[in-house]
């Protein structure tokens, strides 16, 4: 029983890896805006998702694999908080480029460029806390999708449903067990994490609302 824990633990780690994050949270954007708002183009649509992936997944995990290849770093989960910075600092400038997808490219609404934003922030803080502290990357990442999915209903002026809530807090939770199983992080970091990326992606645009 424990080494099948271990392993969902471990596929969790995989399906939920960081880099992920954003291209599951554009598809996401992308279906709900056509099915709440309006329809979106099939051009814009394959643009947004296709930018999102190349940008925040294929170029920085090119980057790890090659440093993991050199041996600059032990695996692609970098379990060593030391070896952390360079592939963050990659990544920045990936998430940064992505940002600039989404708001001079694109033009999304504006809600998505402050989540595009706060994600570029997230990041940015990881990578420097992570010079002291093992701060959890995956739970920053679910915890930018979770703010990100508030922004979105806050932006188009929906409640989001209990059901709705209820489902990204308890994939949250679980992740947050996977990590804790694998001996990845403390209970702290996981925390966190998840809320260090779900006020990057949800209180700007909150603050922005309310201040106008």
């Amino acid at each position: 029983m424990n080494r099948l824990i271990d392993i969902i633990a471990k596929a969790l780690s995989i399906v939920l890896y960081p880099l992920f994050i954003p291209t599951y949270g554009i598809a996401l954007f992308c279906y709900a805006f056509s099915i709440h708002v309006e329809p979106l183009s099939i051009v814009w649509t394959v643009i947004a998702i296709a930018g999102t992936l190349l940008l925040t997944c294929i170029l920085p995990l090119s980057a790890i694999l090659i440093m993991v290849k050199r041996g600059e770093v032990s695996d692609i989960q970098i379990a060593s908080a030391e070896e952390r910075t360079i592939p963050y600092l990659y990544t920045t400038l990936g998430f940064g480029f992505w940002s600039y997808l989404i708001i001079a490219i694109l033009k999304a609404p504006l809600y998505i460029d402050f989540i595009s934003i706060g994600a570029v922030a997230a990041i940015a803080i990881v990578a420097f806390i992570n010079r002291r502290w093992k701060i959890s990357a995956h739970l920053t990442g679910m915890g930018g999708l979770f703010g990100g999915i508030m922004t979105y209903c806050l932006g188009i002026g929906a409640i989001p449903t209990v059901g709705t809530l209820c489902f990204w807090l308890l994939l949250s939770l679980i992740l947050m067990y996977a990590r804790l199983r694998l001996n990845a992080h403390t209970g702290a970091q996981v925390c966190a994490g998840w809320l260090l990326g779900t006020a990057c992606t949800f209180l700007p645009y909150m603050i922005y609302i309310y201040a106008s």
